[in-house]
C-alpha cells in the first residue's frame, strides 16, 4: 500500500467530524496520527485513498465505516488498577460504607476501554467481601461503558496476553483471579470477577439515562480529550447519574476546577476523589 497523505483542509474537515461524533479534540499538527490509525482501513474498506475514506466517512452514509473509524481513533490505553489510589480508596473508604447497604450497590467505569478497569474494580469488591463475610448482601454491580464497540467486545471475552497482564497487575492476583492453561500465552478471568460487571455501550457525548444511580464513578483519563464545553456537559451528566454523596473518580491528571461545581473535592492518602454535593 503507498504512503497515505492528508492535506491541511483534509485534516481540519476531519477534526471537526471527529469532535461532534466522539467529542475527541485532535488539536494541530496531528495528522500523523491521524494517518497511522487510519491508514489500515484504507486497504479493508477498498478505498483508494486516505482521502476517499475520509470523505466516505465524513458525508456519514456508510454506518460501518463511521464505526470502524470511531474504533480505530478511539485512544485505548489502559492497564490494571491505573495509579493506583483509586482502588485503595475504594477498598479502605468507600467499600466499608457501602458494604452494609440495603439495596444494590451500583459502579460505573465510564470509559472502560478493553476491560482493565471495571475488572480491577471487581477484584478489589472481591478482596473487600473476602475479609468481610456478608457485605453487600443486597449486592453489587459494576456497568462499564466506551464508544468503541471493538473495545468492548475484547473486554467481554475476558482474554488477555501475558504483556496486558504485566501491565500493573501483580502475581498474585493473577493467580488469584485468572485461569491459564499450561504453556499459554494468554489467561482468562474467572467467572467470579466476570460475573460482576455487564458490558454497555455508550457515548458520553449523547443523552442517556439516569434512570440508574450509582454510587460511584470511574471516568479516568477520558475527559482530558474532550473540548471543555463537552468536558462541562459530561460532567453534569455523571452527576445526575450519581447518588446523593456519590463519588466520582477522575485520571490523575484531570480536574474538575473551572468546568465543574457540582462536585467537592476531597483528599485521601496519595490521591483524590469528588464527592456529589446536595
Amino acid at each position: 500500500m503507498s504512503r497515505q497523505t492528508l492535506d491541511e483542509q483534509e485534516y481540519r474537515v476531519f477534526c471537526r467530524y471527529l469532535e461532534n461524533r466522539c467529542g475527541i479534540v485532535l488539536g494541530d499538527n496531528k495528522q500523523y496520527l491521524v494517518i497511522s490509525r487510519l491508514s489500515p482501513l484504507v486497504l479493508k474498506f477498498n478505498h483508494p485513498s486516505l482521502s476517499e475514506l475520509i470523505k466516505r466517512t465524513t458525508s456519514g452514509y456508510d454506518v460501518t465505516l463511521m464505526n470502524a473509524v470511531v474504533n480505530a481513533m478511539t485512544t485505548n490505553e489502559t492497564l490494571w488498577f491505573r495509579d493506583g489510589y483509586p482502588f485503595e480508596i475504594l477498598q479502605n473508604t468507600l467499600l466499608p460504607s457501602l458494604a452494609k447497604a440495603k439495596k444494590p450497590v451500583k459502579v460505573w467505569s465510564a470509559a472502560c476501554s478493553s476491560g482493565q478497569e471495571p475488572y480491577s474494580i471487581a477484584m478489589a469488591v472481591l478482596e473487600y467481601k473476602a475479609r468481610n463475610p456478608g457485605a453487600f448482601s443486597a449486592g453489587i454491580e459494576i456497568i462499564a461503558t466506551d464508544i468503541s464497540s471493538d473495545m468492548l467486545s475484547l473486554a467481554k471475552e475476558a482474554k488477555y496476553d501475558n504483556l496486558s497482564l504485566s501491565r500493573g497487575l501483580s502475581a498474585e492476583r493473577l493467580a488469584r483471579f485468572f485461569d491459564t492453561p499450561p504453556g499459554a500465552n494468554s489467561s482468562i478471568l474467572k467467572q467470579s470477577v466476570r460475573s460482576l460487571v455487564t458490558f454497555r455501550p455508550i457515548n458520553l457525548l449523547t443523552p442517556f439515562s439516569t434512570a440508574v444511580r450509582y454510587d460511584v464513578v470511574f471516568c479516568r483519563n477520558v475527559l482530558i480529550y474532550f473540548s471543555a464545553s463537552a468536558k462541562a456537559s459530561i460532567l453534569q451528566k455523571v452527576a445526575a447519574c450519581l447518588q446523593p454523596q456519590g463519588v466520582l473518580f477522575v485520571g490523575a491528571s484531570e480536574s474538575l476546577t473551572g468546568i465543574s461545581t457540582d462536585f467537592d473535592m476531597n483528599r485521601s492518602g496519595s490521591g483524590l476523589y469528588y464527592v456529589k454535593k446536595t
